[in-house]
């Protein structure tokens, strides 16, 4: 399968913090790979899913808790002014459903807010890995 979120579920136990900051038995939470913003975490069902609507009951019923919850943890964590929900799996690779959870700094630059955000994702010089894994703890800390 060429599906980056379940080739990482397949192999859980042996994830870093970055990319198990928070599970349940539906729904897994990472830092966004590729991203220059720190901080910037996706949720992701726990088996392959392509579209919202093929979610289960329980699954959709997660969602909205998990999405608030994830705004809160961010917030304490990084001081963020808001967070950003996005979902459209569309990159290759990518096309399972996942939610970015964005947080957007009271300075955040103008030029890359609302859906310019994006301009951060697929950067040349990405969050580092050891500091992915310092706000994972902290953020799972929070949660």
């Amino acid at each position: 399968m060429d599906c980056y979120s379940c080739e990482r579920e397949a192999g859980f136990a042996g994830l870093p913090p970055r990319e198990r900051i928070a599970v349940d038995e539906h729904w897994r939470v990472a830092h966004a790979v590729g991203s220059a913003l720190p901080g910037w975490l996706v949720l992701l069902p726990r088996r392959h899913v392509t579209t919202i609507g093929e979610l289960t009951d329980a699954e959709a019923a997660a969602l909205g808790s998990w999405q608030v919850r994830l705004s809160r943890a961010l917030g304490a964590a990084t001081g963020c002014a808001k967070t950003y929900v996005a979902q459209f799996a569309e990159a290759e690779g990518f096309a399972h459903v996942h939610f970015h959870i964005v947080p957007r700094a009271v300075d955040h630059p103008v030029e890359l807010r609302g859906p310019r955000v994006f301009g951060l994702l697929g950067a040349e010089q990405p969050v580092p890995d050891e500091r992915m894994d310092e706000l994972a703890l902290r953020i799972g800390a929070l949660l």
